[in-house]
């Protein structure tokens, strides 16, 4: 690698993932490259020669190498893209020497692939890199016939002018990120995530590599498991000592098969799976299951092994799930592929589902077979080395044969984009996910209130809330919430209508649904007169409906015709106890004609229809009556699971059906002054540091946040004029690097009506605190108002924090605050300042008078695009906000920052 490649930022070098799923390798370009690129050259058409050399150009010479592989990555770079360890396509930049923001471009594609993207990924990258240079604007000549290269340039997204001129077209590009080519770039890269693991989940041909000939080897039953499945293509078992296995002609290596191989199933020893790899990578495969395990899951030797797997997949164009999985499975008609190791085989549905533990992957389809729950695919990722939950979200969000979305996890891989496309998924498909991991244990030591709450479970929350992902606690919740989402439609509220044939359950339910905030609220006079006109006169017909033990199927049947029709009910729950009178086939069958009677008269309507969950009590199997219609409804051996389950999905349709809000923005703020102030006390401590009080009002005043005026002051004396400047009554706060928590050590006076009393409390509290305090702080007391606290910190993972809760001394005493990610809109503002308990004091309590909320709401998205915009600050507490009815006022600030890891531009198309 030359110097200037050397010198290139980490993220430079990278996997990204092409339009039809392939991958390459894109890095900057070195000397070393040059036999490559003349290798390249040799490959390439007359035509594209021409296009790109403006006139036929039959060979590099040695100096025009030397040339083009050499650049110092700032005026002049290059990037290279690979596959197999050859370079199919080069992007370059030359600076203009006249205008320094502005440079040549120049794209190269191989002929056999271009049409696949990668001209595009190549601008892109490129673009990022320039920017990084400080170069603004790209300019491109290319012939009038070049469609292809003009394409690129269209299809790129950033802002184009052309003009025609001297028999070439000169093409304008301004690579300032915007809205427009972010969009287009977070498409593509979403498009190509997708058609990556089509490559995996829909293969035309597999070879089962480790098919041992007994039963009971992995291997083995893999191999029967993709037999018996009925998948539709040629499946070889790869194994040097079998002439068949399982009744299967199998071969001796990858290569000596004949035909083409779309997806490797890999069950050998670890010690054998690299040179496997190779293998698949030369066969041309396009896809990997490694079920084998002892890589990352074993240890730092472990996972430099996987690490070795992901770049030799990669490299070769290959995804791969694992390793250290179960396997995978696709039950479209089209496919019918059960490559796993599983006893079950699942049952065709319309429910995809990802598991980061193999064995329990397993007892997950066992389950989902129990309760009758179809899948549509099931990925067992394993550890998660390359293929994740992240792209498989985007692969089912575009698979028509896919309704609703699970997961188990145990790690996230990238939060950032994991809340990215979570949001944009949740929209039209249900996401449920149990995420394992939520003891305390992981909660760092922090100075400030907000990390030191904020805990690796907290920002999961606030992470999933703010996606509409539905987060249950347990693997037969999560079942639970599926059955429902998956056989009945959302709903348009939270109002329940319980109906049975037994007042005890009823109760139960009733207690159910509201702990889990349903509403079960009465239903309509004309609807409580419509049952009473069939029910006997002992029934109770408020809500919930007990039609008593002399209920009949057709009494059931009438009821929900009744409470569907009610306008005043969202959703309906069933309960069913055993009697005489009626058989649980009988009032099954009644229960879902009412459903399918209510589809299609919501169909005729173009209206949505309501959804109902049913409690055969006692029964842990689904009564097959409830399913003969052709429109299935959810059962459970108890109202409590029902209720829950319903109000899970409640939750998501509030989400679903809430506007997406408006964000701040940078207008009117002064970024750049904030930004000088925090590079100013980073240059002196790179370390990293908590702000001086001068820096941190520097910061608060350039995003128009209001602080309580105040002064720094280091003696008695500067104390006293400063009170008297800002007029008393005054507070007096010691400073010093060491005293974080003032109230705590005795480094706060209130009140102060002198400034007498000033000078004198300054003294005493020097004498009391020592060499900790350099100097204190005089502020103007603010007006009586409702204490609040509004803080941030950074996660290297997830991203900025924002905070808010009931604040003061006591903060992390009461435990009373709520969390949220970014980006944060208006609307998220106004629900975070609601979320708490004392948030009820902000609306007037009992005789109080209300504050000014807006303000509130208004500092604290100050805040998130503070955050947005300064990832230098780690950790931040504004403690207290006081609010009142003339505002919200910052009375304490502490902002500690330092210099964030570096992070490549997040519209990169990478993996």
């Amino acid at each position: 690698m030359s110097a200037a490649a050397d010198a290139s930022p980490s993220w430079a070098s990278c996997d990204a993932v092409l339009a039809d799923g392939g991958t390459v390798h894109i890095r900057p370009i070195a000397p070393s490259d040059a036999a490559r690129l003349v290798e390249l050259h040799g490959r390439l058409s007359d035509e594209t020669i021409y296009m790109r050399f403006f006139s036929f150009h039959p060979r590099l010479g040695e100096k025009e190498v030397a040339h083009l592989t050499t650049v110092d990555g700032v005026d002049r770079m290059a990037l290279v893209a690979t596959l197999r360890n050859d370079v199919i396509g080069v992007s370059r930049y030359d600076r203009s020497r006249d205008n320094p923001e502005e440079a040549e471009a120049a794209f190269l594609v191989e002929d056999a692939h271009q049409g696949r993207g990668l001209g595009t990924l190549l601008l892109e990258h490129l673009a990022v890199y320039a920017r990084g240079q400080g170069i603004r604007r790209f300019v491109a000549d290319t012939l009038p016939q070049n469609a292809a290269m003009q394409a690129v340039f269209r299809n790129a997204g950033f802002v184009e002018k052309a003009r025609f001129d001297n028999g070439v077209v000169r093409v304008e590009l301004d690579i300032e990120p915007t809205a427009t080519t972010t969009e287009a770039i977070e498409r593509r890269w979403a498009d190509a995530a997708a058609a990556s693991i089509g490559r995996v989940l829909r293969p035309r041909s597999i070879a089962v590599i480790g098919a041992g000939r007994a039963r009971g080897g992995v291997g083995h039953e893999l191999l029967r498991n993709i037999v018996s499945g009925g998948f539709n293509g040629p499946v070889y078992p790869v194994n040097p000592s079998a002439r068949a296995v399982a009744s299967v002609p199998a071969f001796p290596s990858l290569a000596s098969i004949q035909a083409d191989v779309d997806l490797a199933v890999i069950s050998v020893p670890a010690a054998q799976v690299p040179g496997i790899v190779d293998e698949c990578a030369a066969k041309g495969v396009k896809g990997l299951v490694v079920v084998t395990a002892g890589f990352a899951e074993l240890g730092a030797g472990g996972a430099d092994v996987q690490a070795d797997l992901v770049r030799k997949a990669r490299g070769a164009g290959m995804r791969m799930v694992g390793p250290n999985c179960m396997g995978i499975v696709n039950t479209d008609p089209d496919v019918s592929m059960n490559a796993t190791f599983a006893s079950t085989a699942p049952l065709p549905g319309r429910v995809a589902l990802s598991s980061q533990s193999g064995g329990l992957g397993i007892a997950v389809l066992e389950e989902a077979r129990r309760r009758g729950l179809g899948l549509s695919s099931f990925v067992s990722v394993g550890n998660k080395a390359d293929i994740s939950g992240n792209d498989l979200l985007r692969y089912w969000q575009r698979d028509d044969s896919t309704d609703v979305i699970l997961l188990y996890l145990e790690s996230f891989g990238n939060p950032r984009r994991f809340a990215r496309i979570a949001r944009e998924v949740s929209h039209t498909k249900p996401i449920v996910a149990v995420k394992a991991g939520r003891s305390r244990a992981g909660i760092r030591a922090a100075a400030s209130h907000t990390a030191a709450l904020a805990s690796p479970d907290v920002m999961v929350d606030a992470l999933f809330h703010q996606t509409g992902v539905i987060r249950v606690d347990t693997l037969e919740e999560m079942f639970d919430v599926a059955e429902v989402l998956a056989c009945q439609p959302v709903p348009a509220g939270r109002r329940v209508a319980i109906v049975g044939n037994a007042g005890g359950p009823g109760i139960l339910a009733a207690d159910a649904c509201e702990s889990a905030g349903l509403v079960v609220g009465e239903l309509s006079p004309a609807s409580q007169a419509a049952l009473r006109g069939f029910l006997p006169a002992e029934a109770g017909v408020a809500n919930p409906v007990d039609m008593v033990a002399s209920a009949t199927a057709d009494s059931y049947r009438r009821a929900l015709e009744v409470i569907l029709a009610d306008q005043s009910v969202d959703a309906v729950l069933i309960i069913f106890a055993p009697t005489l009178l009626a058989t649980a086939e009988g009032v099954a069958v009644a229960v879902n004609q009412a459903a399918a009677n209510q589809a299609a008269a919501a169909a005729r309507e173009a209206a949505p229809p309501k959804p109902i969950v049913a409690t055969f009590l006692g029964r842990w199997d689904i009564p097959e009556g409830l399913r003969s219609a052709g429109v299935a409804v959810p059962s459970f051996a108890f109202p409590e699971p029902a209720a829950r389950a319903l109000a899970k999905v409640c939750a998501y349709g509030d989400w679903r059906g809430r506007p997406d809000g408006t964000l701040l923005g940078r207008t009117g703020l002064r970024t750049a002054q904030a930004e000088a102030a925090v590079q100013g006390c980073l240059a002196e401590h790179p370390e990293g540091t908590w702000l001086p009080p001068q820096q941190v009002d520097t910061v608060l005043a350039a995003y128009s946040i209001p602080a309580a005026a105040s002064a720094a002051v280091t003696s008695s004396s500067e104390a006293a004029q400063a009170a008297s400047r800002l007029g008393l009554p005054v507070a007096l706060k010691a400073l010093g690097p060491l005293l974080v928590h003032k109230t705590d050590v005795g480094g706060v006076e209130l009140s102060l009506k002198s400034t007498v009393e000033v000078s004198e409390a300054y003294d005493s509290m020097k004498a009391r605190l020592g060499e900790a305090m350099t100097g204190a702080l005089v502020q103007v007391m603010v007006p009586a108002g409702i204490e609040t606290v509004v803080g941030l910190v950074q996660d290297h993972l997830f991203g900025p924090l924002i905070m808010f809760g009931s604040g003061g001394t006591a903060v992390e005493v009461f435990g009373d605050q709520a969390f949220r990610c970014l980006p944060l809109s208006d609307l998220d503002a106004a629900e975070l300042v609601r979320s708490t308990k004392g948030s009820a004091l902000l609306g007037g309590y009992r005789g109080s008078s209300p504050v000014d909320v807006a303000s509130l709401e208004a500092l604290v998205m100050r805040v998130a695009q503070l955050a947005e915009d300064l990832p230098e600050i780690a950790e931040m507490d504004l403690n207290p906000v006081v609010v009142s009815a003339s505002g919200a006022v910052v009375v304490d600030a502490k902002i500690r920052v330092e210099i964030p890891p570096s992070r490549p531009d997040p519209t990169l198309r990478r993996l």
